[in-house]
């Protein structure tokens, strides 16, 4: 389930390889077991782990790709030898252009080198050549963020709305991005894509405390007529009141609740002030 949805969880996945035998597991399913254990050994620089996996892979796949890239990634950049990685990724992609985790591996050394500027223009090419590959969508626009290029960020969640319309988080995010952009044309937007997640996943407590804010400061803009002021405030109420059902029908005592209730309105000031 964590290699189907990539998700690390290097600890648990260490743990499960000590606790279990897999290696008399068959089949492809075995090395793929070993190459996410080999991963996980890198992310918790588990250097006999590390080894151990390798050692086995070499040894099945001798001319693998796949076990190479991995090697360098043990050996160099775990190491910080990131020179020396980069010429090996390019060597390999001159074989294999169409190997995307070799310009995956490029991007992550320029990210780990701190050099954004350049991992943003890696990941804009990358992108030209896999124009599907959601989590470098994502990936760019976090880079962006950090550039506090919100314009741009906000671009990429565009992209990946239009791939996947269904997905709140990808709603919650954008309207995250357009509620730091902090104009009146963006937190309206920021308005509506908070809603948007909501009606996608009502749980979805993040995209209920930013309708909550965005309603907040639209409900006090002097360029608003009264009526819009008064629907904003209805909403923010509305909001306010579903955040206090969640906790209450969380059964959390009075004094929770009140510190609750305190910083709901500190929220609602603070949005305020922000106009």
């Amino acid at each position: 389930k964590w290699r189907e949805e990539n998700t690390r969880c290097p600890e648990k996945v260490r743990d499960l390889w000590g606790k279990f035998d897999l290696r008399n597991t068959s089949g492809d399913e075995k090395w793929q077991i070993m190459e996410q254990v080999c991963l996980a050994a890198m992310d918790l620089h588990d250097a006999f782990l590390i080894k151990e996996c390798l050692s086995e892979m070499d040894a099945m796949f001798p001319n693998s790709s796949r076990v190479k890239r991995l090697k360098a990634m043990a050996k160099l950049e775990l190491r910080e030898r990131y020179g020396e990685a980069l010429e090996i990724y390019d060597e390999m992609i001159k074989k294999d252009e169409s190997n995307s985790f070799l310009y995956k591996r490029k991007i992550a050394i320029l990210i780990a080198q701190r050099k954004i500027p350049e991992a943003i223009k890696e990941m804009s090419d990358y992108l030209q050549k896999f124009m599907n590959d959601t989590e470098a969508w994502l990936e760019l626009s976090d880079l962006y963020i950090q550039e506090q290029e919100y314009a741009k960020a906000a671009f990429c969640m565009e992209e990946l709305i239009l791939t996947n319309p269904h997905n709140h988080l990808y709603h919650q995010r954008y309207a995250e991005i357009q509620y730091t952009i902090n104009t009146l044309e963006s937190m309206e937007i920021a308005r509506a894509y908070y809603a948007q997640a909501l009606k996608l996943n009502a749980g979805n407590m993040r995209a209920l405390y930013g309708l909550f804010l965005t309603a907040s400061n639209l409900s006090q803009q002097a360029k608003y007529t009264s009526q819009k002021r008064k629907e904003n405030s209805k909403i923010a109420n509305l909001a306010m009141n579903q955040i206090n059902k969640v906790y209450e029908d969380a059964s959390i005592d009075k004094q929770q609740m009140n510190a609750v209730e305190a910083m709901m309105n500190s929220l609602q000031l603070n949005s305020i002030s922000q106009q």
